[in-house]
């Protein structure tokens, strides 16, 4: 299977127009997307299927988690079950002055993500091998989390990386407003967002409620 040309520019298209990224940037995503695809051969990184809109599928739909955080601020991100790099590696090409905590705990991913990263360039990545429970405490601006775990799960996981003002983007596909109701009453401090990729499919944003965060996390301890 090969990249579908029109796939690829309209992906790009949108990301000059919506989040003015520039041309040294889209080559280095390029250069990301011969990676994945060289790498998919060895590993199920992505689904063959998904090949032909690869751009879409995957380029535009983590890029698009960038509209929903300040991109004048430098922010210090992690990124739980990066995998394939989707959404960790995508973001941190296109926002070079934040800073990326990619946590994999599968090895061969890991080496993946870190050759990728050193092939790119990729100054702002910090590669973990690692599951969530073994991250050191310190709290970070923006948690993603694509297709890694149910809400409640994660919340439990993944609380101690928040702060009240840390915000949460969390792409959960199709099944995002069932799982925004497997956790009553955070309603009223997240909400489903519409993914641009898939007219079904939604992302979860929202900040906690600092009175629920452990005392650490509550106090702002970065590290």
């Amino acid at each position: 299977m090969t990249i579908d040309p029109a796939d690829r520019q309209t992906a790009v298209d949108w990301l000059r127009n919506e989040l003015v990224v520039d041309e040294a940037r889209i080559e280095l995503l390029d250069r990301f997307v011969a990676l994945l695809l060289d790498e998919a051969k060895r590993q199920n990184l992505i689904a063959k299927a998904t090949i032909p809109a690869v751009w879409s599928r995957h380029v535009q739909d983590s890029a698009q988690l960038l509209s929903h955080v300040p991109r004048e601020t430098s922010l210090d991100w992690i990124d739980l079950g990066s995998g394939a790099g989707l959404p960790g590696i995508v973001n941190a090409i296109i926002a070079a002055d934040s800073n990326f905590t990619l946590v994999e705990r599968r090895p061969l991913r890991t080496e993946w993500l870190e050759r990728a990263a050193a092939a790119l360039d990729l100054t702002n990545v910090q590669v973990m091998t690692a599951p969530v429970s073994a991250v050191p405490d310190r709290t970070f601006d923006v948690i993603t989390a694509r297709a890694f775990a149910p809400m409640p799960k994660l919340f439990n996981m993944a609380q101690r990386f928040a702060t009240g003002k840390t915000l949460w983007i969390l792409p959960k596909g199709r099944s995002a407003n069932d799982e925004l109701k497997a956790i009553p009453g955070w309603q009223d401090t997240f909400h489903v967002e519409p993914s641009i990729t898939d007219d079904e499919s939604g992302i979860v944003i929202g900040r906690i409620d600092p009175a629920r965060l452990p005392a650490r996390a509550r106090n702002g301890v970065r590290r």
